[in-house]
């Protein structure tokens, strides 16, 4: 199944899901480069909600340039299987290596706005991120190695918590859902 296709059967959980799913098809029929970072208006993430086998925490990462606690995840890149960006960017931003999706289908839809930085000495213009969201489970005993390009502390947090560190507003209602979507 296409990515198309994969969101187009997304069942959505909540008015935001709702509009941003709609957006999201009617960008992909408008644009042929959303997997690429060259749509500098737009253009699809992937994201991980990483949580330990019991479920009662998230990892969360401190991010350099938001400075802010927040969740795993990157850009696709030209990859259509965002699942496996997810995984990847897990990866490579935790240093986890025993992570696997609790499934295959996405856990969340959302589309993020990101305001206008600088990344490698360049000037990124505001744009918005097609976001796609997975489940993944990792074992919360493992060794956590940061990724000094992108952040600089990674750690475990109670559902609680990990909304209360984060410190951008936009993303505590993120993850306020995605911590509703598990408590259900």
């Amino acid at each position: 199944m296409n990515l198309k296709q994969q969101i187009e059967q997304y069942q959505p959980d909540n008015a935001q899901e709702i509009k941003d799913q709609e957006l999201i098809l009617k960008y992909m029929d408008l644009f042929d480069n959303l997997l690429t970072r060259e749509n500098e208006f737009a253009h699809f993430t992937a994201s991980a909600w990483v949580v330990n086998q019991n479920r009662t925490k998230v990892l969360m990462a401190y991010h350099n340039i938001y400075q802010s606690w927040s969740w795993v995840g990157g850009h696709a890149d030209g990859n259509a299987n965002l699942l496996e960006v997810a995984l990847k960017e897990t990866q490579e931003e935790t240093g986890l290596q025993k992570i696997k999706p609790v499934s295959d289908e996405m856990y969340s839809i959302e589309i993020l706005g990101v305001a206008a930085h600088e990344k490698k000495g360049n000037h990124i213009a505001t744009h918005v991120h097609l976001n796609v969201t997975y489940l993944i489970e990792a074992d919360e005993n493992e060794l956590l190695q940061i990724k000094p390009d992108e952040n600089s502390d990674i750690g475990w947090f109670t559902f609680e918590d990990a909304i209360a560190a984060s410190t951008e507003p936009e993303m505590k209602v993120v993850y306020k859902k995605l911590n509703d979507k598990l408590r259900k």
